[in-house]
């Protein structure tokens, strides 16, 4: 079954058992799937729905830093729970000490020294961790890993 076959099933299945939280953060990646498919004139693939998927995570995620600095409680469990109905169409997401593990590989292999090759270890990085975890993390870990 191919992800967008899931996420219409997904639909239908929250739609009949009135989950309206995932009702609503599925039609948001469908949504988002089919604008893309207008704005490009095609079909998308599997890789560029991850991709979409995997954008709509980084806008919750920033948003959860909004809400707490606005004090919203109520919108910070809401996107949580969203947060957690986009990660069902991810692949299972790498842990800081995978996504260490990863960078210090990939510092030896370009052999980076200092802090000043953090664009060069980036730019390696990310396709090999692509959907699998978020740049903020990858940045993080980078830093830590050349200082």
């Amino acid at each position: 079954m191919s992800l967008k076959e899931k996420l219409m099933e997904d639909l239908k299945d929250s739609m009949k058992s009135k989950d309206i939280i995932k009702k609503n953060t599925i039609t948001m990646i469908r949504a988002a799937i089919k604008q893309k498919e207008v704005d490009e004139r095609k079909e998308v693939l599997e890789e560029e729905i991850l991709e979409i998927i995997a954008k709509q995570l980084k806008e919750k995620r920033t948003a959860i830093e909004d809400f707490k600095k606005g004090e919203r409680q109520d919108l910070i469990d809401l996107t949580e729970k969203e947060i957690q109905i986009l990660l069902e169409y991810l692949p299972k997401q790498l842990s800081e000490e995978e996504v260490e593990k990863i960078v210090i590989e990939t510092v030896k292999e370009i052999n980076a020294t200092s802090i000043k090759d953090i664009g060069l270890v980036m730019k390696a990085v990310m396709p090999k961790v692509k959907g699998k975890t978020d740049g903020n993390m990858v940045n993080k870990v980078v830093r830590k890993v050349l200082s």
